[in-house]
């Protein structure tokens, strides 16, 4: 017997696999490379740049709540997403219904099923990253919440304690939120899978057939029904969010919320409960009619509860009785935005202004008078330029700075500004990457001027300036390595030996080089290896950081250099003053940049838009940025930081530790914020009240100034900002007038104080220019180290009577511009090719009244231009002054009698070097030498020409006047000549010989009537 032994079948040859090809693989490996070197030098070159800053935990708490919150989001998205999807599939039908409309699905079916489990991997993953990076964006939403601490004051409405809606509200919001929107789309992908694998049908079927299995029933009911609750919850939370609600008269819940939609929203969010019942239901029993009737039952209760009930509330209860039922809502609103914007302690004093000039009226007032700030930052900035810039590769902003110095024990208000670096100045054959980026690195010095005084010729009367840096603030570190107007990124520190950074010109030496010390400072992130350079050649583009013999191991990179932009990046939490100001304090410049602590989550408390209440003439201005729109209803100034303009180094100093908003921000970052006790006293003592809060301050009180709802809902007593009266807006628009820095004494203080004021007109469509109110606040901190002055940020409101008809700065200005005497003299000084500029209109309450002050500057018309100060402006209720001084114009308002001692007698003598502007430029090249390469090697010859002093008038006045205003011409041009050529004292002859030809001009003008 043979048996046959089964063949065994033959194995299936192994398909050869496609070898990748080295090349391939190279080329991958290569692409994985850089793409992890582009995203280092993202996020690696951030941890050294706030490591060296000190302020690596704001950036690794940031980092790991937005990636925890991030993980969050995308778990919870793609985990409801993909359980849907995943249950959906596996209860699907064995056999598909055999109707027209499922023979139609058959096809969709058969070309997903060879992606289906790819794309219920991928869809669930990809809507994940959407959500992921929504929830990321609430990390300081999160923070703040796990953080809180309690506010000590509670709502009206509900009696919370306000932290909850500041802090907890927002948080379960985002929470509801998120589940609710991951539910929503987890739901339409149940649906989406159980219509497409036959679980739910929507066409025509047969009677005993059910539209719906029962798996799909179950998991679509349990939707439902979480989703209902969810619905629930988000209506309860409309309870508490409706206090921070909109309505046409004012902010917060009104009659009509409290009595109609708050219980609606509570009905609502029951309905929804009940309706989440009848789901859970219908997964049991499998009736669709109750949760179908329930649904229904929910609309009709938000249209009708939610929306008609309200509605016919308002409009027959309230509307005929609306002073009456709104009374106390309306003054919750008001004790709230009072609160909220700290103007509840504002002192308010009638003030019942003189318009009456009488002689000796400013005697008790000559403090204040002799303080008056003649010098406007917003039109001497071509003066800085002019006579202290130096070289053409400094520069200083086109709106100055404000402050006030200690000269010989005198408190004096002051106009500064930092002589910055500028490589537009520089020729274009001389820009290449050394000199951009580690020859010209850093600016020198401060300008600084009195701000009540020029000199004869009308220039600004410097005290600091000059190169060496010379003058009353003694000796600082003159170098600002960080500023407003510095380059992308410099390159500083030198191996021992090698310096090739500029430091200034010298006359005698033609340019003084420096090295940053680094080895004994840190100013930026070391860029000394291998890996650093490459990592920050990816980061700027700028592959010679590699291949630069400069980048040393000694090297440092010097980025974000801007104070504002520094300060940003280490309190991300804070709204930042638009103004950033330098200061001389203990021997180094510093920048001083104002923060703020906002929410809008204040319950009834009035919103602002931060950009519309802070625009005015000065905004955008040079290196002045608009705030980005943001609105708020609540505001503390509860930070000032500092950068060091010479090593960037940034403090937060926490100037009100009181608020809540910055206690729960020092808990999140408890090493960030540095105690008020820590301030110097000569750092606070050039503290001062911030320019945006006093904007946003004055807003408010242009309504809230008024403290009873009567008032208030009458609205006949509202105030608005007046306009910009001397129109230097380019844009054709009218913005705002700014508030002032000066020093004045308000009628209920003891002396002259520096401060920060503004002026309120009638509100409305009014076009009266009148004056309704002046608002001072008190800018001065003081001076003893780790304390506020106990009057600082005093808000001081002077009321004036509502018959009042002291004159508004636009009334002024018309009257200043009409004025014969004035227009007259005005137009001789703009004849030729000349240009009058009027200065700031200043207010001040002096006399018993209001004075108005205004400088006049005359510059020419051509390509040099410095504004010089030639006249003043004064009134005085009707009467009008105009002279060459503020004391000779006050006496002419005041019948030769003002009482206002004026004068320099008691000016210091500090002598400060003139800074020419010499024609050449003497920027290094590529290798740099220290000797001067186009320094002008003579000194000028321009001799000073000797003019009569005394008005010579020949001829017909005609021809005297014809004659009086050519050689005012001639004049002008000389000055701009002698500058050009450095010589100022061809430059001072010139002046004098314009002042000469416009006294003959007057002369003759006056002969002419």
């Amino acid at each position: 017997m043979s048996f046959a032994v089964p063949s065994r079948p033959a194995r299936p040859e192994k398909k050869q696999g496609r070898r990748v090809s080295p090349l391939a693989m190279t080329v991958g490996v290569l692409a994985a490379i850089a793409f992890l070197l582009v995203l280092a030098s993202s996020f690696w070159t951030e941890v050294l740049w706030f490591s060296e800053l000190g302020f690596s935990e704001v950036l690794w708490t940031q980092w790991g709540t937005r990636a925890a919150l991030f993980v969050v989001g995308l778990v919870v998205m793609a985990l409801v997403v993909g359980l849907n999807l995943h249950l959906a599939y596996r209860s699907r039908p064995v056999y598909a219904p055999s109707t027209p409309e499922q023979a139609t699905l058959d096809q969709y079916r058969e070309a997903v099923e060879p992606l289906r489990k790819l794309m219920m991997v991928a869809i669930p993953a990809v809507l994940g990253l959407f959500a992921g990076a929504a929830a990321s964006a609430q990390w300081e939403t999160v923070l703040l919440w796990i953080n809180r601490v309690p506010f000590g004051t509670n709502d009206p409405q509900w009696g919370m304690d306000l932290s909850f809606f500041i802090f907890t509200l927002p948080f379960l919001r985002f929470i509801v939120s998120l589940l609710l929107t991951a539910l929503v789309i987890g739901t339409l992908a149940a649906l989406a899978m159980h219509y497409l694998y036959g679980g739910l049908r929507v066409g025509p079927i047969a009677a005993h057939e059910p539209r719906v299995t029962k798996a799909a029933r179950i998991q679509l009911s349990v939707l439902a029904a979480v989703g209902m609750l969810l619905l629930a919850a988000n209506y309860w939370l409309d309870r508490y969010s409706i206090l921070t609600a909109s309505n046409e008269r004012f902010q917060g819940a009104s009659y009509a919320d409290v009595n109609a939609v708050i219980p609606a929203k509570a009905i609502l969010a029951g309905v929804a409960v009940l309706v989440a019942l009848l789901f859970v239901v219908t997964a049991v029993r499998g009736d669709w009619k109750l949760p179908a009737i329930g649904v229904g039952l929910m609309i009709v209760s938000a249209v009708a509860i939610g929306g008609i009930y309200p509605a016919i509330v308002e409009r027959f209860q309230v509307a005929p009785n609306a002073q009456e039922l709104e009374a106390d809502y309306i003054q919750r609103n008001i004790n709230a935005t009072r609160d909220a914007f700290g103007i509840d302690d504002v002192e308010v004093s009638p003030y019942d202004a003189e318009t009456e000039a009488t002689a000796g009226a400013l005697r008790e007032d000559s403090q204040t008078t002799a303080s008056i700030r003649l010098l406007d930052p917003a039109i001497v900035s071509p003066a800085f330029r002019q006579l202290q810039q130096n070289k053409q590769y400094y520069n200083f902003p086109s709106t100055l700075s404000v402050d006030r110095y200690a000269i010989d024990g005198e408190s004096r208000d002051t106009v500064i500004a930092v002589r910055e670096l500028d490589l537009d100045g520089i020729g274009a054959d001389q820009r290449n990457w050394v000199n951009d980026h580690t020859v010209y690195t850093h600016g020198y010095g401060v300008a600084a001027a009195f701000g009540n005084t020029t000199n004869s010729d009308g220039q600004p009367t410097f005290f600091q300036g000059g190169i060496p840096s010379v003058g009353a603030l003694g000796e600082y570190e003159p170098r600002i390595y960080f500023g407003q107007q510095s380059p992308e990124y410099s390159i500083v520190g030198a191996p021992d030996g090698n310096e090739w950074e500029l430091d200034y010109p010298d006359t005698a030496e033609g340019q003084i080089n420096t090295s940053f010390p680094t080895d004994s400072v840190t100013a930026g992130p070391s860029i000394g290896n291998i890996l650093n350079k490459l990592l920050y050649a990816i980061k700027f583009g700028d592959e010679k950081l590699l291949f630069s013999d400069r980048v040393t191991s000694e090297s440092q990179i010097l980025y974000d250099r801007d104070p504002r932009d520094r300060v940003a990046k280490v309190a991300p939490y804070l709204t930042l003053d638009q103004k950033v100001y330098p200061a001389v304090v203990d021997g180094r410049v510093v920048w001083i940049v104002d923060g703020y602590t906002t929410t809008d989550a204040y319950p009834y408390s009035a919103s602002q838009a931060l950009d519309a209440a802070t625009n005015d003439t000065l905004t955008g201005r040079g290196s002045i940025a608009a705030l980005a729109p943001q609105t708020v209803n609540y505001i503390r100034n509860s930070v000032k930081a500092t950068v060091d303009a010479y090593d960037g180094s940034v403090t937060l100093y926490a100037w009100d530790a009181q608020d809540p908003i910055l206690q729960a921000w020092s808990k999140i970052f408890p090493a960030s914020i540095t105690d008020l006790s820590e301030m110097s006293g000569d750092l606070i003592s050039h503290v001062r009240y911030p320019e945006d809060l006093f904007k946003v301050q004055r807003t408010l009180l242009s309504k809230y100034h008024v403290t009873t709802a009567p008032e208030y809902f009458s609205g006949q007593d509202f105030w608005q900002t007046p306009q910009e009266p001397t129109n230097r807006s380019t844009t054709g628009t009218k913005p705002l007038q700014p508030p002032y820095y000066l020093t004045l004494q308000m009628p209920d203080q003891d002396e002259p104080t520096f401060s920060l004021m503004s002026t309120f007109i009638p509100g409305g469509n009014s076009d009266r220019q009148i004056l309704t109110g002046f608002l001072a606040a008190d800018a001065d901190a003081g001076a003893e180290a780790g304390t506020k002055a106990e009057g600082y940020g005093k808000l001081r409101l002077l009321e004036l009577p509502k018959d009042s008809t002291v004159p508004a700065p636009g009334l002024v200005q018309n009257r200043f511009d009409s004025d014969p005497k004035v227009s007259e003299q005005l137009n001789i000084l703009s004849r030729g090719n000349s240009q009058v500029v009027n200065g700031n209109l200043l207010t001040l309450p002096v006399g018993g009244g209001l004075l108005y002050v205004q400088p006049v500057y005359v510059q020419s018309t051509g390509s040099t231009q410095i504004p010089l100060l030639r006249k003043v402006l004064v009134s005085f209720g009707e009467n009008i002054g105009y002279a060459d001084t503020l004391e000779e114009a006050l006496d002419q308002v005041f019948g030769g009698d003002s009482g206002a001692e004026i004068g320099d007698d008691d000016m210091p003598d500090v002598e400060v070097p003139d800074a020419p502007l010499e024609p050449g430029d003497g920027q290094p090249t590529d290798e740099p030498t220290t000797e001067p390469t186009d320094e002008p090697t003579t000194e000028p010859t321009t001799e000073p020409t000797t003019e009569p002093t005394t008005p010579v008038v020949p001829g017909s006045p005609r021809e005297a006047l014809d004659a009086a205003l050519a050689d005012a011409v001639a004049a002008i041009q000389a000055g701009e000549d002698a500058l050009a050529a450095g010589d100022f004292a061809a430059y001072g002859a010139a002046q004098d010989r314009l002042q000469t030809a416009l006294e003959a001009a007057l002369a003759a003008e006056g002969a002419l009537e």
